[in-house]
């Protein structure tokens, strides 16, 4: 077998640094090729100690001396800027780029390994949700593959293969119900932030856990999978899931129904993105369900989480309307654990911005870009009054 060289930008993050881990364990057929981060000079110079690869960048230019001082001696080429994301996603001798950049920064990045016909190992949810259908036409017109890290939507990529795709007739998306599941509207009025980041099963960024707790995140989830999967907002459904084991299930037209089981391990999904479609022995965590004993599965109160029925209208709408939604979401977290309003209030603003906005549809990168930015500039105009 070819060695599979791979980029990861943003190995900093805990999907970079796991992945690198999971790279480390499958040996010498699997090469860490380029590492990215956007200032965490420390972390980023200690992985280029350890893995050598042929590129390693900065987005923020101030911190490029830096990075360079600490890894003197060392063959790696020392990039720096926001452009240095696109230029290592387009390189001739990467043959996977695994995408953990947080936020709307690696968009054009992760196009471009779209246009170059790289298998595109996703991990944040940005691609899908803000630019879904420009991604997919990018990667069916480049020769690109595109494959889920996200746990859910990776379950569900691997229970297709279960089946053929025009046989699938319903896509469900599990979720935790966060830390407050079944609570009521009054019950979220006054709940603190410690509160919401106290997340029952998985230990995640302060952003993700918030997400989780307002079930924005499986809101950004059924976007992500309308594009990924090629699917209508018809034939998806969300399920509440406490235990977490199940990740997510896939239902075919004869009724039969596939369901991917696993303990809560980011390293399972990052590793079946870079195999596909073969499978290796992994660090992944092993499931005992006589030790679990009980699974259990409810329906989401759509009317107290608001944020889900939200996220099945803007993956109807499409367009600019997805762009607003996950910019708003972001501002409005920040402003939440900033201490300027309160847990409520997340929602509420995402909804003002969505009924302000004019949806635009089947536009480019800028136009998305544009989008993004106008809400952050309503959210934080209104959280400051």
């Amino acid at each position: 077998m070819a060695v599979r060289r791979i980029a990861i930008l943003g190995s900093t993050g805990s999907v970079g640094r796991n992945a690198l881990r999971v790279i480390e364990a499958l040996g010498p057929e699997y090469e860490v090729y380029a590492l990215t981060a956007n200032s965490r000079v420390e972390l980023l110079a200690e992985q280029v100690r350890r893995f050598e690869p042929a590129y390693a960048a900065v987005t923020d230019r101030t911190c490029a001396g830096q990075l360079r001082d600490q890894v003197a001696g060392f063959k790696t080429e020392v990039l720096a800027g926001a452009a240095s994301l696109e230029e290592i996603a387009s390189l001739d001798d990467v043959d996977i780029v695994l995408m953990a950049v947080v936020g709307a920064a690696g968009l054009p990045a992760v196009l471009a390994a779209a246009r170059s016909g790289k298998r595109i190992a996703v991990a944040n949810k940005e691609p899908l949700v803000v630019a879904g259908e420009l991604l997919m036409q990018e990667a069916a017109e480049g020769g690109a593959e595109v494959i889920p890290v996200d746990s859910e939507h990776s379950a569900i990529f691997q229970a297709m293969q279960a089946g053929r795709r025009q046989d699938v007739s319903k896509i469900v998306l599990t979720t935790s119900g966060g830390p407050f599941r079944g609570f009521s509207r009054a019950d979220l009025e006054d709940v603190t932030a410690a509160q919401a980041l106290a997340h029952p099963t998985w230990a995640m960024g302060p952003k993700i856990t918030i997400d989780s707790a307002t079930m924005m995140n499986k809101a950004l989830e059924v976007i992500e999978a309308r594009w990924l999967f090629d699917a209508s907002v018809e034939q998806i459904e969300v399920v509440v899931h406490p235990e977490s084991i199940v990740h997510s299930l896939v239902e075919f037209v004869d009724g039969s129904m596939i369901a991917h089981l696993g303990r809560p391990d980011m390293c399972i999904p990052i590793q079946y993105a870079l195999t596909y479609p073969a499978r290796a022995n992994g660090l992944g965590k092993r499931l005992s369900l006589g030790e679990i004993g009980r699974l259990t599965f409810e329906k989401p109160d759509m009317e107290v989480f608001r944020a889900l029925r939200l996220g099945f209208e803007v993956a109807r709408t499409g367009g600019t309307a997805a762009a607003v939604f996950n910019a708003a979401n972001e501002a409005a977290v920040g402003e939440f654990l900033a201490g300027r309003i309160k847990f409520v209030n997340i929602v509420e603003l995402i909804e003002r911005c969505l009924d302000s906005h004019s949806v635009r549809a089947r536009v480019g990168l800028e136009e998305l870009l544009e989008a993004d930015a106008w809400a952050r500039r309503e959210v934080a105009g209104v959280a400051c009054r």
